[in-house]
């Protein structure tokens, strides 16, 4: 049976789609941008739950439309009616697990609100250089009272756009408390929602940072690098990985360096100049890259030599 209300949320992701001849719909693929509707999505659900999709001029291709909403970047929000309209194929039911971490009820939209309490916090996320377009892709929001009065809040979603963290940081000038965060394990892969594992990866500090590069990156929320995203890495496709921490992060990032080495990954040790990649920004951070060499083992045991 198909389910209409899927067939209308994928719409809302890709446009109107067009019945096919085998019963499935077909939608331009935004992987190729084909001027014709070649991603093919079946939305009869096989014995597995799943919604096979494939492109039939780029082969791009799925088994579920989690895989296929992650892709394209779909919306938290679009993530969300997901999880309702789906059934529990194997891939999905990692899905439903529920959270009980919630944003701030307190929260308001820096888009749809021009206060002078929302104007600082834009200006304060413009000093970062942080701009709309970010705000909106990272549903960046600020809240005026209750526990994070005077704060912007940067959520944090996992591959299926579950809330799985979030960050609070005043925009006040010398604030008492800097950040506030919930009191939840960190054991997660912060902006997992936005990461492509087949590409580069860069590693930063903070998420200010990782919006800040524009760039494949994940916030390592402090210096460690938690089980969960050491797994992944791991166990993911990527070739390539930036290690761009602080100066006095130099002794974990070589520790992660020579890990990541030793399973096959080519590691980059991003020299940030003694300054946060959102303090240098997408274009001076983007030299710093182009500029930086793999890392050999002859060069991790010479910087372990400058450690001591």
């Amino acid at each position: 049976m198909i389910n209409e209300l899927l067939i209308n949320l994928v719409n809302s992701l890709l446009g109107a789609g067009k019945r096919t001849a085998r019963g499935n719909q077909a939608y331009p693929c935004p992987f190729c941008n084909h001027h014709k509707p070649k991603l093919e999505i079946n939305f009869t659900e096989n014995k597995k739950g799943n919604n096979p999709w494939h492109c039939w001029v780029c082969n791009k291709q799925g088994k579920t439309l989690n895989s296929l909403f992650k892709q394209v970047k779909a919306t938290p929000t679009q993530f969300s009616e997901l999880k309702k309209l789906v059934k529990t194929g194997s891939e999905v039911q990692e899905v439903i697990v529920e959270t009980s971490l919630d944003l701030p009820k307190e929260m308001k939209s820096l888009i749809d609100n021009n206060d002078i309490i929302a104007r600082h916090a834009r200006a304060y996320l413009k000093s970062r250089n942080i701009n709309i377009d970010d705000i909106i892709k990272y549903n960046i929001n600020y809240c005026d009272n209750g526990r994070y009065a005077n704060m912007v809040i940067i959520p944090s979603y996992d591959a299926y756009g579950n809330l799985n963290y979030f960050t609070g940081r005043s925009f006040q000038k010398d604030p008492y408390v800097k950040y506030r965060n919930p009191e939840v394990s960190r054991d997660i892969i912060p902006f997992e929602l936005f990461i492509n594992w087949d590409s580069p990866l860069v590693l930063c500090e903070g998420p200010f940072d990782a919006i800040a590069i524009k760039r494949n990156a994940i916030p390592l929320l402090g210096k460690n690098i938690q089980q969960s995203l050491m797994k992944k890495i791991v166990s993911s496709t990527v070739k390539k990985i930036y290690l761009a921490l602080d100066t006095d992060a130099m002794k974990q990032a070589l520790k992660f360096a020579e890990y990541f080495m030793n399973q096959g990954k080519e590691i980059y040790l991003v020299d940030l100049e003694g300054k946060d990649p959102s303090d240098l920004g997408f274009a001076h951070f983007t030299k710093l890259i182009q500029n930086t060499y793999p890392l050999s083992q002859y060069d991790l045991m010479e910087r372990k030599l400058q450690m001591i």
